[in-house]
């Protein structure tokens, strides 16, 4: 009789500690949490702007400390860094149509239209380079969950979004790292 309770027990706790082992494992490989780590192997623990849509498996984010936008696919398996040189503008899409926009060399489309109904919210970050020239995050599906809770947040965010882009178009350009080095 003790030894049946006694392997009953040993049953419970290997099942309390699969169970435990399996919680955290789902716990750790979150979609949201698997985009933060790998945004904070890619730039840093200090970021300054972050976005990121969960059911894209989409991210983006910005360092001001080491001058470098980062965005990530594919859940934080795939992505790219840029340097703030390579920017060459962003723009807030709601419902297929373009209401705010930042471009080198281009005045600023200001957002002057608020859409607390929209369907759908885009950020589009734009980049001088030809294999991968833009980065669309979705941050606002009326269908799909998103990290923003409302239309009205997702417009907040782009729009915060756009400033830190157009500040950025404005700073000095420095040689990119390419250019440094073919002239050393």
């Amino acid at each position: 009789m003790i030894e049946m309770v006694r392997i009953l027990l040993l049953i419970a706790l290997a099942a309390a500690a699969l169970t435990t082992l399996s919680l955290a494992l789902a716990w750790w490989m979150q979609p949201g949490r698997r985009l933060e780590r790998a945004m904070v192997r890619a730039l840093g623990p200090e970021l300054e702007a972050v976005a990121i849509s969960l059911a894209e498996g989409r991210a983006a984010g910005l360092d001001f400390e080491t001058g470098q936008v980062c965005v990530l696919w594919d859940r934080g398996a795939s992505g790219l860094v840029y340097g703030f040189d390579e920017i060459a503008g962003a723009e807030m899409i709601v419902d297929g149509h373009v209401v705010a926009r930042v471009q080198r060399g281009e005045q600023r489309r200001a957002l002057d239209v608020m859409a607390p109904d929209a369907e759908a919210v885009t950020l589009r970050l734009m980049f001088d380079d030809p294999r991968n020239p833009e980065f669309e995050l979705t941050l606002w599906d009326a269908l799909k969950p998103t990290e923003t809770g409302s239309p009205a947040e997702a417009m907040r965010l782009g729009r915060r979004w756009l400033s830190h882009v157009e500040a950025l178009l404005k700073l000095p350009m420095a040689p990119r790292q390419s250019e440094r080095s073919a002239h050393d």
